[in-house]
């Protein structure tokens, strides 16, 4: 294999497991932020219970106030149905106390609606706050864990890192421009193996000219399809 070749392959070795500290780095977190994601979510539906609770309560508090004042007109009629004179006096006070009862108990129906109401939605209120505050307690546990397991990760991360840049200084500065900018568009892989004719990295096959070529190892080839850095290793196989 070309020196420089295998400088690349070994550096890229190094970057991919960079990156696989990195995804673990990332699941733990996004994990970690999925479940405080939940736990505002949460929150938000209680706050959307209290605030349907405080308008029925406003509603309820209404109601009665208007109760009062219909059973107080009420009693009032009722106290002047001695001073009617006529019978026209008398029909016309029947039925404004007959109204003013049938109106009191249309509110009263509303109130007793509103109370049964608002008692479900206090239970229910009450249940998502006591769950809230028991997951509250996990996340917080969990939120240590996750903190104290991505410092483990990063420390070996950051040995990593130095070992892969002082690597790097060694090779040559236009390859390694090359080398990060097909690692940037080629999904992490800039430096790939070819097998059987085939370049692992975009599973083209190569004219059967380079194939030779890149079979002396004497050379630096790219992939005619993917531009990817090429080489050729014999794969081992389960017996070796």
């Amino acid at each position: 294999m070309n020196a420089e070749i295998a400088q690349l392959v070994s550096l890229q070795e190094l970057d991919l497991e960079i990156d696989k500290i990195d995804n673990e780095i990332k699941q733990e977190q996004e994990a970690l932020d999925e479940r405080i994601k939940k736990l505002a979510e949460k929150e938000a539906y209680i706050n959307t219970l209290t605030e349907q609770i405080d308008v029925l309560e406003k509603e309820r508090r209404t109601l009665e106030d208007e109760m009062a004042d219909k059973m107080a007109h009420v009693k009032d009629r009722q106290s002047k149905m001695m001073q009617v004179q006529t019978g026209r006096e008398q029909t016309a006070l029947l039925k404004e106390i007959e109204d003013a009862k049938k109106s009191a108990k249309e509110s009263e129906d509303r109130i007793v609606e509103l109370m049964e109401k608002i008692e479900n939605l206090s239970n229910e209120a009450t249940e998502e706050k006591n769950l809230l505050k028991g997951e509250k307690k996990l996340v917080s546990e969990e939120t240590e864990k996750v903190r104290k397991a991505i410092e483990k990760i990063n420390k070996g991360k950051k040995e990593k890192t130095a070992v892969r840049d002082k690597q790097a200084t060694e090779i040559n500065s236009r390859l390694i421009k090359k080398y990060n900018t097909l690692r940037k568009h080629r999904n992490g892989l800039a430096v790939v193996n070819v097998n059987d004719g085939v370049c692992q990295g975009c599973f083209m096959s190569l004219p059967p000219q380079q194939f030779n070529i890149l079979l002396r190892g004497d050379q630096m080839l790219d992939c005619p399809t993917c531009q990817r850095m090429i080489y050729y290793k014999e794969l081992e196989t389960a017996e070796q």
